[in-house]
């Protein structure tokens, strides 16, 4: 089967106070069609960098990234990213934040509100649709932004800590909802998280990150099924073992 996307000895450089300092150095990986990946590394490693990298929100210093085999830069349309912080704009409705980008696109209002309702009542917010976001909770906010990146279809979708700003029982429910959502639509996810356990749970395959510039140190490959169960005695062997090359690099 042919890679989804392909990432290619990718570099980035950035120049700080006059001193040339290396985000990311020479990462190189391939991801299947459908696969969820997550990428965990150090806080400050380059792991945003590297996804902004993917999204083409960034340019590389060296090496690419294809989808498709074509460059991501012509392709953005086709990758949807899901952002850290509460980006929802707070004098829109849910349904408006939604179409959002099917708006700026010019998309038939009828069309795009049609696209919108489908996709709340995916994430299970279609009675919220003429909420405003301060009625919503954390959680719940962060499912709108996911509808809202998916609205325009995207092939891939980039998560960059999406759920890291909200409690802990809730990070574990909408763990579980963007598992239904993903296995509903089918999509590639890109997940960064510095949470070992949510990557456990959530990945196909995980990416352990080197501390700044971000290298990949090892690969992990969770062959177990789903749905999972957090206290699986394999999963806590994973998890441990994912540990142990983070804190080798906190230690640097």
């Amino acid at each position: 089967m042919p890679s989804k996307l392909v990432v290619d000895r990718v570099s980035k450089q950035f120049v700080q106070n006059g001193h040339e300092l290396w985000a990311v150095k020479s990462i190189s990986f391939k991801v299947a069609p459908g696969e969820f990946l997550c990428l965990v590394g150090p806080s400050g490693c380059g792991k945003t960098t590297l996804l902004r990298i993917i999204a083409a929100l960034e340019t590389p210093t060296k090496g690419r990234v294809t989808l498709d085999g074509s460059p991501s830069e012509e392709q953005r349309d086709k990758i949807g990213f899901v952002f850290q912080g509460f980006t929802l704009f707070p004098w829109r409705t849910i349904i408006d934040n939604v179409v959002l980008g099917l708006e700026v696109q010019g998309i038939d209002k009828e069309q795009r509100l049609k696209r919108g309702h489908e996709l709340l009542d995916l994430v299970g917010l279609s009675k919220f649709s003429d909420a405003y976001p301060n009625q919503l909770s954390g959680g719940m906010q962060k499912l709108a932004a996911i509808a809202r990146a998916l609205a325009p279809d995207p092939e891939v979708l980039l998560c960059d800590e999406p759920f890291v700003n909200i409690d802990a029982q809730s990070r574990n429910l909408m763990q579980n909802e963007l598992l239904r959502i993903w296995k509903a639509t089918g999509k590639t996810i890109i997940f960064v998280t510095h949470n070992v356990d949510e990557a456990a749970f959530l990945g196909d395959r995980i990416f352990v990150l080197k501390a700044r510039p971000a290298r990949i140190k090892e690969k992990y490959e969770l062959k177990l099924p789903r749905p999972r169960k957090r206290t699986d005695s394999k999963l806590v062997t994973i998890r441990q073992a994912i540990l142990d090359d983070l804190r080798e690099e906190v230690q640097l």
